[in-house]
């Protein structure tokens, strides 16, 4: 069967080349022209042995109102794993796609082995394609795991033609494709894992999965930035976007949703690398917090919120002389926020510390994101740089602005119940995430409404 043929487009101004060129014709730019499949000529159809390219994948559908349509739920099959169920908002979905990235050796390969086998027990045909190791490699990693007498099919291959071509052979109900930047097409010239390799060969794939009703997991490599490899319509193109995230360092791994069409976004599952695999964690926050026997200067709980689950997570602050060039240094959180917040510090609370060194850190190496974190922040630079801990049972949470007014952060009360059934007895809050009056009270909590961020410093140095 004769190749398609292909041309070479600038991804600046997409203008075409039908050779490979170091600078655009077109628009001058340098090392933009990307290969890819030629379009038919005469604007007809070109017919493949994956069917007509650009074909409808629904079928042809008649004009309706929005109002008319039925909304129906998405069927969910639970893959065994909970963590990775509340990940992907309950479970895989039929003919959804879903990309899953991480640094190399985090346990992608791992939690996927582990998922296929549970779905493929539960009665569901599972095909696992590997293209980074052979087929005995997978047979020992699932020794290792403990997955006895798996019947989970594996192939071993990274041409696009045949990996599709088995898939419409066995149509199984879900089908990983470790890694896409190991799967080639013969239709391309450029080498696998190029620009225009990983984009045909995804699309493809995806075609493949709407069309047959098979759920595809792709993992993906990521760069020396943390970023998926690979074109960015990639992650465009998919359903469901993870990230797999965790220091190697530690047993401690978080699988993050950045996109999701079937279910909540930022959502997180957390799980624990041991010799049988990854086991998820029913209770994250007690990884998040240290064990102190007696409070320590410096150290404040933060109720934070990652999709719909609100975790507790310590923050800890150290400052120290630091001379005529201080340093500003944070772990897990954003380093330009911190200088910010110490200048609301110094001119709202009249704490100073232009010349201290300032170091803050995310306990168990979790990365937070939401600014809700600041009043933590801001409380535990302060304990730290006074020498007085907070009391024992003390959390915070809270948004500061530029002006130290201390705003709420959403599902306030969410929060606050999370705190009291762990324990904790003392919390200064936002005014507005405070419960109202003619509410019903949060049993075991002491809480102290602020408004403006030298209100938090007085209400700390009243409870010392």
């Amino acid at each position: 069967m004769a190749k398609d043929k292909t041309t070479f487009v600038c991804s600046e101004c997409g203008g075409t080349s039908p050779k490979w060129l170091g600078k655009c014709p077109s628009c001058g730019a340098w090392n933009t022209l990307i290969e890819q499949v030629a379009g038919p000529a005469g604007g007809g159809t070109a017919n493949n042995r994956f069917g007509t390219q650009f074909a409808s994948l629904a079928g042809a559908s008649e004009l309706a109102t929005l109002s008319e349509i039925e909304a129906t739920d998405v069927a969910r099959t639970p893959t065994g794993l909970d963590e990775l169920d509340r990940v992907l908002g309950g479970g895989i979905v039929s003919g959804g796609v879903t990309l899953i990235g991480g640094d190399p050796g985090i346990g992608k390969s791992t939690l996927l082995l582990q998922a296929v086998d549970a779905l493929q027990r539960a009665g569901q045909n599972a095909l696992y394609v590997t293209g980074e190791e052979s087929g005995s490699q997978v047979a020992l990693r699932s020794k290792r795991l403990g997955l006895d007498h798996s019947q989970v099919q594996v192939l071993a291959e990274i041409q696009l033609e045949k990996i599709v071509a088995t898939l419409d052979a066995t149509r199984p109900a879900i089908a990983v494709i470790d890694s896409i930047q190991t799967v080639y097409s013969d239709q391309l010239t450029s080498a696998p894992g190029s620009v225009a390799q990983v984009r045909e060969c995804a699309a493809h794939l995806t075609r493949f999965a709407k069309t047959s009703g098979t759920a595809v997991v792709l993992v993906g490599h990521v760069t020396k930035e943390g970023a998926l490899a690979g074109p960015r319509v990639l992650e465009h193109m998919v359903d469901t976007v993870l990230y797999f995230e965790g220091d190697t360092h530690s047993s401690f791994r978080l699988v993050r949703a950045i996109k999701n069409r079937f279910g909540a976004v930022n959502e997180i599952g957390v799980f624990a690398m041991t010799e049988r695999g990854l086991k998820g964690v029913t209770n994250p926050s007690a990884i998040f917090l240290s064990q102190h026997a007696e409070p320590v200067p410096g150290s404040v709980v933060l109720v934070t919120l990652e999709g719909t689950r609100p975790m507790l997570v310590e923050i800890q602050a150290l400052v120290d002389n630091g001379g005529p060039s201080p340093r500003r240094l944070s772990v897990g959180l954003d380093r330009d926020r911190l200088a910010m917040l110490l200048a609301v510090l110094h001119r709202h609370a009249g704490v100073a510390c232009m010349d201290q060194d300032v170091f803050v850190n995310a306990v168990g190496g979790v990365r937070i994101s939401e600014p809700a974190a600041d009043l933590a922040v801001m409380l535990a630079i302060t304990s730290s740089l006074r020498g007085k801990p907070m009391p024992k049972g003390f959390i915070a949470f809270g948004e500061v602005g530029l002006a130290g007014e201390v705003r709420p952060a959403p599902r306030g009360q969410e929060r606050l119940r999370e705190a009291a059934k762990l324990g904790f007895s003392v919390a200064v809050v936002p005014k507005a995430n405070a419960p109202r009056k003619g509410t019903k009270e949060i049993e075991g909590l002491t809480i102290h409404a602020v408004e403006r961020i030298e209100e938090a410093m007085d209400v700390v140095r009243r409870l010392d």
